[in-house]
């Protein structure tokens, strides 16, 4: 797995959230910045999300990304923890948002471009989204 100082500049990101409850699949396409902060890297995303029949909608995420003990730990912007990214090329993660279940599979295998699936199951929510990252320049 790569160190979180790997992970510092843009991204260009595709994403496919395959919504399972209306059978709709939303698709985004924009781009993901690492930039240093005093404890570790800021996630900045911001893309164009497209939804069945309607107009596209811009679209942002903001994480804190930092060095743990074990790995990488994700944070939200403020500063609840997410998950963990442990060791290895295909390392796995889980958030338990009650009553939503979040699990999140990384591939680094083809460093430097990534990825990450997510699957999410919950009373109001089940859907599966894949996110594929590439090196800007």
């Amino acid at each position: 797995m790569p160190e979180l100082e790997d992970f510092e500049g843009a991204w260009l990101l595709t994403r496919r959230i395959d919504d399972r409850l209306t059978g709709q699949v939303l698709r985004l396409t924009g781009r993901a910045v690492f930039a240093p902060d005093d404890a570790g890297l800021v996630y900045d995303e911001t893309g164009r999300l497209e939804l069945p029949g309607q107009a596209p909608a811009v679209a942002t995420r903001r994480y804190l990304w930092r060095a743990g003990v074990a790995g990488i730990e994700v944070f939200f912007e403020d500063g609840r923890f997410f998950h963990a990214l442990g060791p290895g090329d295909r390392p796995e993660a889980r958030h338990d948002c009650a009553p939503d279940l979040y699990r999140v599979r990384y591939d680094f295998a083809a460093w430097p471009c990534w990825s990450s699936r997510w699957d999410v199951h919950g009373p109001r929510k089940n859907y599966a989204m894949e996110s594929e990252y590439r090196p800007e320049s």
